[in-house]
């Protein structure tokens, strides 16, 4: 199959990276689960602190919901206040969780939902709440679950930083998967705004699991004190080691640039495709994250939907309906262009069997 989901996003390189697997074999033989930090976290944390502009500290846990969790922790820490406002995916903890089942009451009330890139709301809802909001955050890039990516309208990103300055909470960029995959320090290099705590993880260590939540000194520094968090696995180095190994190979490769110029010309590619298709659907990402979503046109939508992604299946394109997709640095031009040739030939019998 031509992956380009890529496990949701860590697969940054590719499956199977020669280098990585390597170093991790090598820290196995050394050992890699110890009562003490070993010199390789420390090593990691400095490389984290030079390559993110928000990261004055670092702190390095397992998972995405773990990272989100964290600096969702040392805001309410840092301010003393209890209530989050929320804008995207965060993961499955019971602060963030889309579905409800399971988490009690008292604590789905402690987290709003905001439109993305609606600044007159965010406000809105922080005048509702004053003086109990410890922190706003928010994916720099809009990925809502089977709708349309949104690269963040001009400004956006900047009022929502001014925001969250006026009314004295924590700014955090959940760049679970924007982080060195938009640009090496993130979105918001990208961007050009900067948050006060940040979530990294996916790409960083190119599918072994580990992940960081990063920031200003000040705030995280409330994590020396008041603020609890610790787990027997965060300092296990096989993961630090891949992580380490995984940035050298992005930085010296310049992995990054490949992948925009592939993506930008396989985004090109789609739009064209779609159009001349006359299928009702939308071409939507940014160069790294390329998406397809189908238009709800009328009520045969989910159908043109389902045999889209059983023929693509078929024909040996793993992408999915509700996820949007990667770019990886192995993917060739060769297997984006089957990619885009399968696309088009699944969107040729769709256009057949359930005309617009």
């Amino acid at each position: 199959y031509i992956d380009m989901l890529c496990a949701y996003g860590p697969i940054i390189l590719g499956y199977n990276e020669p280098e990585i697997n390597r170093a991790v074999i090598e820290q196995m033989d050394k050992g890699f689960c110890f009562s003490l930090v070993q010199p390789v976290q420390n090593e990691l944390i400095k490389r984290l602190i030079r390559i993110v502009p928000s990261a004055e500290m670092a702190l390095l846990v397992k998972t995405g919901s773990d990272a989100t969790g964290v600096a969702v922790r040392i805001a309410r820490g840092y301010t003393g206040k209890d209530k989050i406002l929320r804008c995207g995916y965060h993961g499955w903890h019971d602060w963030c969780v889309e579905v409800p089942g399971g988490v009690p009451k008292a604590i789905q009330d402690l987290t709003l939902e905001f439109p993305y890139g609606d600044l007159d709301a965010l406000e809105k809802m922080l005048q509702e709440n004053r003086g109990e909001v410890a922190g706003i955050i928010i994916t720099p890039v809009g990925h809502p679950l089977a709708r349309p990516i949104v690269a963040p309208p001009e400004d956006y990103l900047a009022g929502v930083r001014k925001l969250a300055d006026q009314y004295d909470c924590v700014l955090i960029f959940d760049e679970i998967r924007t982080g060195f995959r938009v640009a090496m320090g993130g979105a918001q290099e990208h961007y050009g705004v900067i948050p006060d705590l940040t979530a990294i993880g996916k790409a960083m260590a190119n599918g072994y699991s580990i992940s960081a939540c990063v920031g200003k000194a000040e705030v995280m520094k409330i994590a020396e004190k008041k603020v609890f968090i610790s787990s027997t696995f965060f300092p296990n180095s096989l993961e630090m080691v891949a992580a380490m190994k995984c940035l050298d190979i992005l930085e010296r490769g310049k992995v990054i640039d490949a992948i925009w110029k592939r993506g930008e010309a396989f985004l090109a590619s789609l739009k064209k495709i779609v159009e001349q298709s006359g299928v009702p659907a939308t071409v939507s990402g940014i160069p790294p994250m390329p998406f397809l979503t189908f238009d709800k046109a009328d009520d045969r939508y989910q159908e043109r939907r389902t045999r889209f992604y059983t023929e693509t299946i078929r024909r040996g394109l793993f992408i999915q309906p509700y996820h949007h997709w990667y770019i990886a640095y192995r993917h060739t031009a060769e297997d984006l262009q089957y990619a885009l040739d399968t696309i088009e030939e699944a969107l040729t019998i769709v256009a057949g069997e359930y005309p617009a």
